[in-house]
């Protein structure tokens, strides 16, 4: 008897010992159990985490990355000069983001130079507005600028009437334009991006920065070597001619009282990263525009026509669009895909239909 009750009490102890453990196990290591995980399985992995590279700030007009990483907060600011041999060479244009060579009475052409991410301490010669530069310049943000020497009443109310915040000679103060005195009037009126944006925020211009009307990127499918574009003007015969060593445009005249490279005030080439030529009809206004009796013209800057856009020593040719004044205007090629452009500075050559221009490979 003494041998049973023995085996029984040992029994018991080694049953209290083993709940005892398996409360341990459980509850003494105060952590969760971890899942068991099936055999042949590997444990799970953390995603690694990628931070993009930030976003490089661009200028709208050029896609060229911004001076100093940041998009000037201020409007498109256009400026009109003028391109008379007696006018040249004019002070600006290599810092300009865009340039428009529009036709006008006489045969004789003048620029709209418009400038955004870059500043010219010095624009001339300055001279008068035209009626169409309110219709060419409004597709720069809600409310671009335009200094410009005045001009005949129905070119100033035009302006007046448009979205354009009118920056002229006979409106800025007298320090924001001066005389050159080593020329004489009226091929020697200046200015400056500088003056005519700070006349422009003390009017209450708002500072937004334009939205880009361009599509820039690798060249579209479909063009075809180009080494030159020869422009007819009547007054401004000229020529672009491939630079494959620089990668631009390079201008030059074979025009009355001037022959060779179109040059800055400043002794630069004048060059080009894009040349687009628009095709567009001209006709006379009802306006007389100067002494001679010579009525200003007009240009059907809406609607479609002929296009050539000139970048990275090739042609693609297509059509300009522009639905309605209050659209911008596209260049496609003739499958409707939009023709972009290399970024850079680009000229744009209002050409009238009646003036021939010339491709050479």
């Amino acid at each position: 008897m003494e041998t049973g009750s023995s085996t029984a009490a040992f029994t018991r102890a080694l049953a209290g010992l083993l709940a005892a453990a398996g409360l341990l196990s459980a509850c003494g290591s105060g952590h969760t159990k971890a899942a068991s995980r099936p055999a042949g399985t590997s444990p799970p992995t953390t995603a690694a985490t990628t931070t993009a590279p930030p976003a490089v700030a661009t200028c709208p007009l050029t896609d060229l990355p911004a001076p100093g990483g940041k998009v000037p907060q201020r409007p498109a600011l256009a400026i009109k000069v003028e391109n008379l041999p007696q006018a040249r060479p004019q002070y600006g244009l290599s810092e300009a983001d865009v340039i428009y060579e529009e036709p006008v009475e006489g045969g004789i052409t003048r620029f709209i130079v418009i400038f955004q991410c870059h500043e010219a301490a010095r624009v001339e010669p300055v001279r008068s507005g035209r009626i169409i530069d309110p219709e060419i310049v409004m597709q720069y943000g809600a409310h671009p600028l335009l200094g410009y020497a005045g001009g005949i009443q129905a070119a100033v109310s035009a302006i007046d009437h448009s979205p354009l915040v009118d920056l002229s000679f006979t409106h800025a103060p007298p320090a924001d334009y001066w005389r050159d005195p080593a020329r004489y009037a009226p091929h020697n009126l200046e200015t400056s991006t500088s003056a005519l944006w700070a006349y422009a925020a003390s009017l209450g211009s708002a500072p937004t920065p334009p939205p880009s009307p361009f599509s820039f990127g690798p060249p579209v499918v479909g063009g075809t070597p180009a080494g030159s574009v020869h422009i007819a003007y009547p007054y401004s015969n000229l020529t672009w001619t491939w630079d494959p060593t620089a990668g631009v445009w390079e201008r030059s005249y074979d025009d009355v009282g001037d022959v060779g490279p179109a040059m800055t005030g400043g002794g630069r080439r004048i060059t080009a990263v894009n040349v687009v030529v628009m095709h567009v009809v001209e006709y006379p206004s009802q306006y007389v525009e100067d002494p001679t009796g010579a009525h200003e013209n007009l240009l059907t800057l809406t609607g479609s026509g002929p296009a050539q856009v000139f970048r990275d020593g090739a042609e693609f040719s297509g059509s300009w669009v522009r639905p309605s004044l209050s659209d911008v205007t596209k260049y496609v090629m003739p499958s409707g895909q939009t023709i972009t452009l290399q970024p850079g500075n680009t000229w744009i050559e209002l050409v009238p239909t009646t003036v021939a221009t010339t491709v050479t490979p």
